[in-house]
């Protein structure tokens, strides 16, 4: 075929070196048949308007009434319900509310001690019910917090061919990630329950910045935060919040950031995304977050009646709130002391010291070595007191100090050299994560 197209190219060619004006047309022609050659092979197909259309109709028969019905009475339909327990609950009223009507199920509940001393009569414990059609129970799964660290507890109740059984089974939590921001409007828990933040993730909030941020007196309104958190769950159902993850915190136009490290081989602890450990040689406080009442200043005394220096700070709360010790220490001192009634006082290194004072119960020894953070006592109202509050104070070689300054002007330590390149990659990660966190609060809020 080439051979044939290659002797017609040079008969042209020949033709038109003879001819050249003659040729020239002749061969303009052909080309232009060729041209409208193809314009005819392309219109040769019918327009789709042309194409002939067929209307097929089939008859198609109802399955009988009869078999429908049979059909559907052999559907069956489970129904699922969760509820959270109280502590007024009885076998009855746990099952009305799961939408059962079963008898045998409730004199199950009642005489089985498994039930009795896992459900009834305990509140907060998540119950999902499965039953059939008819309201009979079919399973029963409650789950609560185990005492092993990372694990919970399920009750299986089933229904068998003879009845009912009961068994307690030990299962792993398993944790998710929670994002959330907020900004302050009035208070920081008013902001963290307006973003739906557990109370518990709050509080670590407040704990992680304490060092850097005055919780009690610095707030503003329009300050603002996000943070990442676990969530940790019982086989897809929410059962109590974990660790916060990484946090950032805008206060008065200033912005501080943190994330959990844990170095091989070490306690873990928060750290600024530059490497600087948050965790100072002191907390900020001794109460997790109560309200400043009286601070470190003159102060016209409530049981006195005159004007003295106030040298502590006292904290407002309840009667029986923990107590804990800002620094490691050896309590040096532990029992009644005339105006501060029940009170602790601990040594810690350099000559310094802490005072806690007025309290409801003492829960050390003197000479017994406590960590930071470590619960010392509660919240009372003993000695020279008008109400419920820790007294607290700290002392350098006797001298009174601000406890508050002391607290933020403790030595912090940095991530070691070995650990940097892990640092530094998991530090990126969380500034993209806090980055995105913002975003979306900033983009609710529009």
């Amino acid at each position: 075929m080439n051979e044939i197209f290659k002797a017609l190219i040079s008969g042209l060619v020949n033709v038109l070196k003879r001819h050249p004006k003659r040729s020239g047309a002749t061969i303009a022609v052909v080309l232009l048949g060729v041209g409208s050659g193809a314009f005819a092979v392309a219109s040769f197909a019918p327009a789709a308007s042309d194409l002939p259309v067929h209307q097929v109709l089939e008859a198609v028969a109802a399955l009988p009434l009869q078999t429908q019905e049979e059909l559907l009475a052999n559907q069956s339909v489970n129904l699922f319900r969760s509820e959270i327990t109280r502590g007024t609950d009885t076998a009855e009223s746990l099952l009305k509310r799961l939408g059962i009507d079963d008898l045998q199920a409730a004199d199950f509940l009642r005489r089985d001690g498994l039930i009795r001393k896992n459900i009834l009569g305990r509140s907060g414990r998540t119950v999902t019910a499965e039953a059939s059609g008819s309201n009979d129970l079919l399973r029963l799964t409650a789950r609560w917090s185990s005492e092993e660290e990372g694990q919970f507890n399920r009750l299986v109740i089933e229904r068998s061919g003879n009845g009912f059984s009961a068994r307690v089974q030990t299962a792993a939590l398993s944790a998710s990630t929670r994002l959330a921001s907020g900004v302050i409007r009035t208070s920081l828990f008013a902001a963290t329950d307006d973003a739906r933040i557990p109370d518990s993730v709050a509080t670590q909030l407040v704990e992680i910045f304490s060092g850097d941020i005055d919780f009690h007196r610095s707030l503003r309104k329009g300050d603002r935060f996000s943070l990442v958190y676990e969530a940790l769950e019982a086989d897809g159902e929410p059962m109590r919040s974990g660790r916060v993850l990484s946090a950032e915190f805008v206060n008065n136009g200033k912005t501080f950031q943190a994330m959990w490290f844990q170095e091989p081989g070490q306690k873990g602890g928060y750290y600024t995304l530059d490497g600087q450990s948050l965790r100072r040689a002191y907390l900020a406080s001794p109460v997790q977050f109560s309200r400043i009442t009286s601070g470190f200043k003159m102060r016209f005394h409530p049981i006195l009646q005159k004007w003295l220096a106030h040298q502590g700070v006292d904290y407002a709360a309840p009667t029986g709130t923990p107590v804990r010790s800002v620094g490691d220490g050896i309590v040096d001192f532990a029992g009644i002391q005339n105006g501060f009634g029940n009170v602790i006082i601990v040594r810690h290194r350099n000559n310094q010291s802490t005072v806690y004072a007025h309290l409801s119960r003492i829960n050390v020894k003197r000479g017994q070595s406590i960590a930071q953070g470590q619960n010392v006592g509660a919240v009372g109202a003993t000695g020279w007191a008008t109400g419920p509050h820790l007294h607290f104070e700290f002392r350098v070689n006797g001298k009174y100090q601000d406890p508050l300054k002391v607290a933020r002007q403790s030595e912090t330590t940095p991530v070691s050299m070995a650990a940097q390149p892990t640092f530094t990659t998991l530090a990126a990660s969380t500034r993209v994560q806090l980055a995105t966190t913002a975003s979306m609060q900033f983009a609710s809020a529009q």
